[in-house]
C-alpha cells in the first residue's frame, strides 16, 4: 500500500462543525446500500469459499491507514467529543467523527504543536488543545493502543470488529476476497466481493458480495471510532449487513 499521500483539505472553520462527538457506530443508516434488491439466502454455510476470477484487490483509501504511525491515541474533549490521532513521521493524522486531516509540525515553546492553516493541535503531556478561528476544544488523552500490523495479520489489508454479537471482518491484500466471522464465531465464510463505490478523498468504500446467492453489504468510512466495550480508538467506522442483520464496529487498514 503506498504511503499516505492525500487527506481531505478543509478550512479550519469547518473543523468545529465536523467535530460533533465520538462515534462508536458508523453514520451510515442501517440496512443495505440502496442497490437492487436480492432474495435473502439461507444461513451461510461454514467455509463456502468463492473464487475471485483472477482479479486483484483494490487499493483502499489511505485515510483508513495509520501511515507510519505505530499507535493510535484516543482523546476525550470538551464539549463531549472524541478524536483519534497517530504520529505519521513528522506530521499528525487526526480523525474526528466526520473526517480526517493531516497537520504539519509548528514551532512551539513546549509540548508538540501541529498546524494546517488556522487549525492547530497542541499537546502538552496528557492534555491537548484544538484551536481554530471559531474557537477552542480542550482534550485529554484517554486510551492509546498499538496499530495492527501485517506481521500480526498476514495477508490482511483491512480488519474490522464489533461487539454484541462479536464479529470480525478481514479483506485479503492480494485478491478481492472477504472473510466474515459472525455471531461469536458460530458462522464463518470466505467470499469474493466487488467494489460498489470508492471515494479516496473522503475515505469511503462500499463493497458488495461477488455471489448473488449470498449477498452482503460493507460500508467503510474514515473517522474516529471507539470500540463499544474497550473504548480502543480506531481510524475507521464499519457497517456490515448480512441477511437483513446489521453489524457495526471499528477497523483499520493494514499496510505491508
Amino acid at each position: 500500500m503506498p504511503k499516505f499521500t492525500r487527506f481531505l483539505v478543509i478550512s479550519a472553520s469547518a473543523l468545529l462543525l465536523t467535530l460533533q462527538g465520538c462515534a462508536s457506530h458508523s453514520s451510515y443508516p442501517s440496512g443495505s446500500s440502496g442497490g437492487a434488491s436480492t432474495p435473502v439466502p439461507p444461513p451461510m454455510a461454514e467455509q463456502d469459499n468463492g473464487g475471485t476470477d483472477g482479479s486483484t484487490a483494490p487499493l483502499l483509501p489511505s485515510l483508513l491507514f495509520p501511515g507510519e504511525g505505530k499507535a493510535f491515541t484516543g482523546w476525550r474533549c470538551t464539549p463531549d467529543q472524541g478524536l483519534v490521532t497517530a504520529n505519521d513521521g513528522d506530521t499528525l493524522r487526526l480523525w474526528s467523527a466526520h473526517g480526517a486531516w493531516s497537520l504539519d509540525p509548528a514551532v512551539v515553546a513546549s509540548g508538540e504543536r501541529y498546524q494546517q492553516g488556522d487549525l492547530s493541535f497542541w499537546a502538552k503531556g496528557p492534555d491537548a488543545t484544538v484551536e481554530s478561528s471559531r474557537g477552542r476544544l480542550s482534550c485529554e488523552r484517554n486510551i492509546q493502543q498499538d496499530a495492527l500490523t501485517r506481521a500480526q495479520f498476514p495477508g490482511v489489508m483491512f480488519r474490522a470488529q464489533g461487539n454484541e454479537p462479536s464479529w470480525v471482518l478481514t479483506l485479503a491484500n492480494d485478491v478481492p476476497e472477504i472473510f466474515l466471522s459472525l455471531d461469536y464465531g458460530e458462522r464463518e465464510i470466505t467470499l469474493p466481493y466487488r467494489v460498489i463505490a470508492m471515494d479516496n478523498a473522503e475515505g469511503r468504500v462500499e463493497l458488495a458480495s461477488g455471489q448473488s446467492a449470498r449477498p452482503f453489504d460493507v460500508r467503510i468510512e474514515a473517522g474516529a471510532c471507539f470500540d463499544s466495550m474497550s473504548g480502543q480508538p480506531w481510524p475507521a467506522r464499519v457497517e456490515l449487513t448480512v441477511n437483513d442483520q446489521t453489524y457495526r464496529g471499528c477497523g483499520q487498514g493494514i499496510a505491508p
